[in-house]
């Protein structure tokens, strides 16, 4: 996906954060956070060119994201030899998930490789029910043969209108 395209989708994103942070739901973002020579990187024999390398402005979340205060952010592929699709892989988020007493998780955001679609899988491997926000989410690569496959999951889908959000 472009970046024009990811940029689209930061209107949306907004909208949904302003709506969970006025219900006082928490909100918790995930990013990668890559070492210099983390193995992903192609310079390292990875798939993946340089990206989201730690303190660098290519890892800040996009200025246009409206963060709310308390937003918790959760970091992942912080190690140089491990690599990590899913916000919960080598990662904190199933203990903070936990620690909140949630039970129900609407996912969001640009579905950087298969980033997003793996984080789904891994939060319903720990028994969370989980809502993709489809107006929300990047290119998923098949977007209709995913959605398909997560739905068979027990994932649900949703919009903004759904959720009574204009």
């Amino acid at each position: 996906m472009g970046m024009r395209e990811r940029n689209n989708l930061i209107p949306t994103i907004n909208s949904y954060i302003q709506h969970f942070s006025r219900n006082g739901w928490p909100i918790l973002a995930t990013r990668d956070w890559h070492p210099p020579n983390h193995c992903s990187f192609t310079e390292q024999g990875g798939p993946y060119p340089i990206h989201c390398v730690q303190g660098s402005r290519g890892a800040q979340f996009h200025s246009d994201l409206v963060m709310p205060p308390g937003m918790m952010v959760i970091s992942k592929g912080t190690a140089s030899k491990k690599d990590a699709q899913s916000g919960f892989e080598g990662s904190s988020l199933a203990d903070r998930l936990e620690d909140l007493e949630i039970k129900t998780v609407f996912v969001l955001g640009p579905a950087i490789q298969n980033c997003l679609k793996q984080t789904v899988v891994d939060a319903c491997k720990i028994r969370l029910q989980v809502v993709v926000l489809k107006d929300a989410i990047g290119n998923l690569g098949d977007l209709p043969d995913t959605l398909n496959e997560i739905s068979q999951a027990g994932v649900l889908q949703a919009t903004a209108s759904d959720l009574g959000i204009h």
